[in-house]
């Protein structure tokens, strides 16, 4: 009963939000917020999605495939946030220079065609993680309807599942730039050498992995549940050949296994705390 109160706090929060646009990424919970906007708004909303070098073309086709399954309006918008050194320099600020150029964006298209309002994803979970680029929204006055109905990222789940939306359990999904180990500089080159690193690894049958980029060598994070089969030497081999192909001299096993966010392990408490967006 406490869910279905929530689920019908956020429609009702979101049928006032009368020409809408939600930031979407194909994610679980910007899918789910974007379908619900749908079901509250219909035509008078539209899901955005940036595209840059920094989302795999994998993303982005399931995330169109997921917009079309549902009719859910949809807009690509080409972002350019590689030429941006404050993003390309790769500090604790970047992924505030990320969603400022999305939000940026964002705000011009929704100037243009006349929706008052814009939306994004964030959850009551991510209040409490290290995410620079909530500051970047709180600047554009973007609301977020999930978090503002607690809602957490296992009840999104749940609910999307319950509506028979098949992203319901998919796996959480960070840009690629997030896997590039902080100072060194974000380039087209090295996201692609990332993503296609990571490609080879799924057709590997590894669906739960992380490329670490720390320059010629490659860390590789896996489900830990996956570890046992990945340490078969023969598994181990197979490994070692697709991670080179993606251009890596070295590549190395992470004995934690996968993990979401592990590149912020190593900053120190003062750049986080600098970072952290001020929300009330």
């Amino acid at each position: 009963m406490e869910l279905e109160a929530k689920r019908g706090a956020l429609m009702r929060i979101l049928a006032d939000l009368d020409g809408l646009l939600v930031a979407y990424s194909g994610g679980a919970d910007s899918a789910y917020l974007a379908w619900a906007a749908h079901q509250a708004l219909g035509e008078r909303m539209l899901a955005v999605i940036a595209d840059s070098p920094s989302l795999p073309r994998a993303e982005l086709a399931s995330a169109l495939d997921f917009a079309r399954e549902h009719q859910i309006p949809i807009r690509v918008l080409t972002t350019a946030e590689l030429a941006n050194p404050d993003y390309a320099r790769n500090d604790a600020q970047r992924c505030f220079h990320c969603k400022q150029e999305l939000f940026t964006r964002m705000e011009a298209l929704r100037a243009e065609i006349g929706y008052p309002h814009l939306a994004y994803g964030m959850n009551l979970d991510d209040r409490g993680e290290f995410r620079p680029g909530q500051q970047a929204a709180v600047l554009h006055k973007a609301r977020a309807p999930l978090a503002e109905t607690a809602l957490t990222k296992a009840e999104i789940r749940t609910l999307a599942h319950a509506a028979g939306l098949r992203i319901w359990d998919k796996p959480a999904a960070a840009c690629l730039s997030s896997r590039i180990e902080y100072g060194r500089p974000v380039t087209a080159e090295a996201l692609a050498q990332v993503e296609h690193a990571e490609e080879a690894l799924h057709r590997l049958g590894f669906p739960r992995v992380r490329v670490r980029h720390h320059g010629s060598l490659a860390r590789i994070e896996i489900a830990r549940e996956d570890i046992p089969r990945a340490l078969a030497l023969h598994v181990l081999d197979r490994i070692t050949g697709a991670v080179r192909s993606a251009g890596f001299s070295y590549v190395t096993l992470d004995t934690e296994g996968y993990r979401s966010g592990s590149m912020n392990a190593v900053l120190p408490a003062a750049a986080i705390a600098s970072a952290q967006p001020e929300i009330s």
